[in-house]
């Protein structure tokens, strides 16, 4: 999933950074990606669903934490899943009980949280080995940069495909809607421009890293 250490990891800025960038779960490592490509249609269905499975990553991340030292190794997997169950029933009732027009837009995929490999791939990678304070700013920076993920494909999508944000319409009349973009192959088109631009930007930068070095390596 990512380089992460091994040993007991001390809390720094870089913690909660990297989930946003470095190891973004969407734009780097490519985790999630059916509710990225199936729900963000709508900018508010981005956001409904990035702080859901914020809040199950948040909460199972902070319980797998507490409970690292008591799960046997034999079954932490199995574990880590009821546990994760357990926060995805929660979530699922509650936007139930917010608005039932929003569980129907999300369907599916709001149990489908559980098999979301961001979450499990995290506990198993992070949270069954750090401690609380640590887990909680990592999993917290992981479900941001999930979340940003989902309102970049989101908003975009939205504009393009009805002409709206949040439902707020932001051209006039003659304005003609790709309808392709709020469709499935809209999703992968507005994903891979995204990727090639988050590619470019983090490419970008490792060049002007290299050349500085270069430059106060040839200044010495």
């Amino acid at each position: 999933m990512s380089n992460l250490p091994n040993r007991i990891e001390s809390l720094s800025p870089d913690t909660f950074i990297r989930g946003l960038w470095r190891e973004n779960p969407v734009f780097v490592m490519l985790l999630g990606m059916c509710p990225v490509l199936a729900v963000t249609n709508t900018t508010i269905n981005a956001i409904a669903m990035g702080l859901a499975t914020t809040f199950v990553l948040v909460c199972s991340s902070i319980l797998i934490s507490l409970l690292r030292d008591w799960i046997p190794k034999q079954v932490r997997i199995a574990s880590f899943i009821v546990i994760i169950a357990t926060f995805v029933t929660i979530v699922d009732y509650g936007i139930q009980a917010i608005s039932l027009e929003l569980y129907a837009a999300l369907g599916a995929f709001i149990q489908l949280i559980v098999a979301n490999c961001v979450i499990l791939g995290r506990a198993e990678a992070f949270a069954s080995k750090q401690r609380l304070h640590t887990t909680l700013v990592d999993s917290l920076g992981m479900g941001a940069g999930f979340t940003l993920a989902l309102l970049s494909l989101g908003t975009v999508r939205e504009i393009l495909g009805s002409g709206t944000l949040l439902g707020i319409p932001l051209f006039g009349d003659n304005f003609q809607p790709w309808v392709v973009m709020i469709l499935p192959p809209g999703g992968f088109f507005v994903l891979g421009a995204w990727l090639l631009l988050f590619n470019w930007i983090r490419l970008r930068k490792e060049q002007q890293s290299i050349e500085r070095s270069g430059v106060a390596a040839n200044a010495n």
